[in-house]
């Protein structure tokens, strides 16, 4: 009993936790938001990634990122309201009579401007709610998981498509950064004070910054031999390229299958499972032209599978808010919507990281300094 309390301790201390739990528990978050059009729902799920990441956040660049995917989640709102007002023709009570642009004939179902009506510029709002609260999601992934050591932790299999997706998530947060460099260098020392002088002087170095670094992170990746491959025989080849076709065909009919509800059931399931293994197979042989090492392999351990859960739990209540509960996940127009307290309550299970989760290491690192 005592060994497992101190197990348990131990994997509480302040540590960076394992990037894969906190992306399973982000795209959980972002599932349910795509389950729903309720503000109330998505304004809770908001609240509570916004909460985690506020608690579990580190000091790291890529940390700092999080208010930017805040900007662009509202940016995606407030355009899909305006395309709304400027092309939407749904019915109901006028709340803005403006001006129609007349448009030719065989321009047929677009109307450009018009009656605007509450009905639309809610059907818009809500909309755009639902993929800004998806962006932010990804945001808090992105503020919260280490990118580096999400690209060690994936197969080997999936390396170099892994290097360029990590490279490519991680833009966003180097240009933070970047941006808060010259910020601070800027106003150390005195310049052109005009809005055009200004907004060079601080373009140019944030660029040049961010295409210097990208550059060394080549260069880095070039040196330590990211890319190689080994000689696999060409009969493993060809046996690896037969499994992922196996395992394509498997996963599409099994999914058709799922769809269909006129389909049989042990067909979905044995196809789904047929495709699962023959893709299990195939990326286990293709993760043989990969020869890499991992210095420190990341383990998990019972908060990685805490925070997990916890994403899949709100993944599971977001679906069958979606299939049993249709009025709540997608409310009308016309009503004020409504929420059940199963339906909170699976929002709220995402909260479970802020407690689960042990505190960052950089964090940890920042306090002493201070101290």
């Amino acid at each position: 009993m005592s060994e497992l309390l101190r197990t348990a301790a131990v994997a509480h201390l302040p540590r960076d936790l394992h990037p894969v739990a906190w992306w399973v528990w982000a795209i959980g978050m972002a599932a349910y938001a795509s389950f729903t059009t309720n503000p109330l729902l998505l304004l809770l799920v908001v609240g509570v990634v916004s909460v985690v990441v506020a608690a579990r956040r580190g000091d790291q660049p890529w940390a700092k990122a999080f208010r930017l995917y805040v900007g662009l989640a509202v940016f995606i709102v407030v355009t899909r309201v305006l395309f709304r007002v400027l092309l939407g023709a749904v019915p109901g009570h006028v709340i803005l009579d403006l001006p129609e642009v007349p448009l030719p004939e065989w321009v047929l179902g677009i109307r450009l401007l018009g009656p605007l009506t509450r009905e639309a510029l809610l059907a818009g709002l809500y909309d755009g709610m639902r993929l800004g609260v998806i962006v932010i999601c990804v945001g808090a992934a992105n503020a919260l998981a280490n990118p580096k050591r999400l690209l060690r932790s994936l197969p080997p299999a999936l390396y170099e498509i892994g290097t360029a997706v990590v490279v490519a998530v991680t833009v966003l947060p180097q240009l933070a950064e970047s941006v808060q460099r010259v910020r601070a260098a800027q106003r150390l020392r005195a310049g052109a004070t005009g809005n055009v002088k200004r907004l060079r002087r601080f373009l140019v170095p944030v660029l040049e910054d961010a295409l210097e670094r990208s550059m060394a992170l080549a260069a880095g990746m070039d040196t330590r031999g990211y890319g190689r491959t080994a000689g696999v025989p060409v009969a493993t080849r060809r046996i690896t390229s037969a499994l992922m076709l196996v395992s394509l065909v498997g996963l599409c009919v099994g999914v058709y299958a799922v769809l269909d509800g006129t389909t049989p059931g042990w067909l979905a399931a044995t196809m789904l499972a047929l495709g699962s293994g023959a893709a299990a197979g195939g990326l286990t042989l293709a993760g043989r032209r990969v020869t890499r090492t991992v210095y420190r392999p990341d383990r998990w351990r019972w908060p990685e599978v805490v925070v997990a859960l916890s994403g899949i739990a709100v993944v599971a209540v977001g679906w069958w808010i979606a299939r049993y509960q249709v009025p709540i996940a997608f409310p009308g127009v016309s009503t004020f919507p409504e929420v059940t307290l199963t339906a909170m309550a699976g929002v709220l299970v995402g909260l479970v990281p802020a407690v689960a989760a042990p505190l960052p290491a950089s964090s940890l690192v920042h306090e002493e300094a201070a101290a």
